[in-house]
């Protein structure tokens, strides 16, 4: 199967401009972090002596200086890494959709590949979450990671466009692998949110600024609950496309152990997350369990052992 090299380039700079987009967005998030605080320009004037004009509970209008409230810089800079996400997310997916179509192939047939669809369906997880709750400064712990990652991506884990391995010339490819990437870049987010959580309800100042332990428990717990089945549905894909490819279901592969062991850590943080006695600090240690989990199988596993799932395609 021929390789289109032009589509192939451009899927690369593609990807180069995404990770300095999202590099970008990071600093503008960890900026309004760092900048975050409440001042209300009204009560300044107000404490200065200054009339201020407003209506009055029995609606009397009092003359006066009308003050317009200005976004602070804080928000503002949380806004310019909201563009740019979105930035980066455009040149993300247009990084996978090149990459496609150069090989004429689902764009996830090696780890190269299966990074980039993970972190893009982190950094589209993370713009759902933004809106779902305000955690929009957070979103520099959030990028730097998915930054990392693709980082390694493009560098140590880089593969040339080409055609897949034999073994995985199956429409089990288009269903298995991505279903799995994806609900593992979701299960990250969960993951930088307990690690978050911890750290908040340490009761440390300099941690005083993230969110309310509550919001924190919150995003991990639903993103947890979307991401679960998905990953459960991955792994029973992988199983039947096992059975049509090696004869077996189930055979305790390095891949399948790891895998297992994760998805019986996150049923039970779901489980603690609802039982009384296990919420807060202890549920949160069990999912940054899975979290880690995740990762060992996603970088140790694929590249360190040797097993029935060794597709990596590193150069």
């Amino acid at each position: 199967m021929p390789v289109n090299a032009t589509l192939a380039t451009y899927s690369d700079w593609t990807y180069g401009a995404a990770v300095a987009v999202y590099v970008i967005a990071a600093v503008f998030y960890l900026c309004e972090q760092a900048f975050t605080k409440n001042k209300v320009k009204q009560r300044e004037l107000v404490a200065s002596g200054t009339q201020v004009a407003g209506t009055a509970e029995d609606g009397t209008w009092t003359p006066g200086l009308v003050v317009r409230e200005q976004p602070s810089r804080a928000e503002r800079l949380g806004r310019m890494g909201v563009a740019m996400t979105l930035l980066g997310v455009v040149l993300h997916g247009a990084s996978l959709v090149l990459r496609g179509l150069a090989t004429e192939r689902a764009p996830w047939g090696n780890m190269y590949e299966y990074t980039a669809l993970l972190t893009f369906a982190a950094v589209v997880g993370w713009l759902v979450l933004m809106r779902m709750f305000p955690v929009r400064r957070l979103g520099g712990f959030v990028l730097v990671p998915i930054g990392i990652l693709m980082f390694l991506g493009g560098t140590v884990l880089y593969a040339e466009a080409a055609p897949v391995q034999p073994a995985l010339q199956s429409y089990w490819l288009v269903v298995h692998v991505s279903v799995i990437s994806v609900s593992s870049g979701l299960f990250l987010l969960p993951g930088v949110a307990s690690v978050l959580y911890l750290l908040k309800s340490s009761g440390r100042a300099r941690f005083a600024k993230l969110p309310d332990s509550d919001v924190l428990d919150r995003l991990a717990y639903r993103s947890t609950v979307f991401a679960f089945p998905l990953f459960t549905l991955g792994i029973i894909c992988g199983a039947i496309w096992a059975e049509a490819a090696w004869g077996r279901f189930w055979g305790w592969d390095p891949k399948e152990t790891v895998s297992f062991v994760a998805w019986v850590v996150y049923a039970a943080y779901l489980h603690a997350r609802a039982t009384a006695g296990w919420r807060g600090r202890p549920a949160a240690w069990v999912n940054t369990l899975g979290f880690a989990l995740t990762v060992f199988n996603l970088f140790f596993i694929n590249l360190v052992t040797t097993g029935l799932h060794s597709y990596a395609g590193v150069n």
